[in-house]
């Protein structure tokens, strides 16, 4: 993001508040594949080291792999690297959120996709008021 179009907001990435004041004192732990850059540092209210991602475009929490996801909730103690085995090779790679997008799941029936379904089939009869 550029110097001017975020100095007050978080919605489309970090401010500049988090950029001067937040990460101060954080230590870089590592990045992911989409770009989201983790850091750790200091220490909440029970007593766990903080931990912290900035979003390598808008702040959506689904752009976090589940890997991060678990270090970010102290799942595992080390960087996803270090901690994890290796991905396997019939897993699939993360996928962020597509509702709202071209890409979002449209089932049949659906108006974007024509609104046309296939007749209900089996025991089902509509009601009528009349009988």
């Amino acid at each position: 993001m550029g110097i001017n179009v975020n100095p007050f907001t978080w919605w489309n990435g970090a401010s500049w508040s988090t950029w001067f004041y937040g990460l101060r004192g954080m230590t870089r732990v590592g990045e992911d594949s989409l770009g989201n850059v983790y850091y750790e540092g200091g220490r909440n209210t029970s007593g766990a080291p903080r931990r912290w991602v900035i979003y390598n475009g808008s702040n959506d929490a689904s752009r976090v792999p589940p890997e991060w996801f678990s270090w970010l909730h102290h799942h595992i103690d080390g960087a996803p690297d270090d901690a994890l085995p290796p991905q396997r090779a019939w897993q699939k790679p993360a996928v962020p959120n597509m509702t709202g997008t071209a890409l979002a799941y449209r089932p049949a029936g659906a108006l974007e996709k024509g609104g046309k379904r296939a007749a209900a089939t089996g025991d089902y009869e509509a009601w009528t008021p009349e009988g």
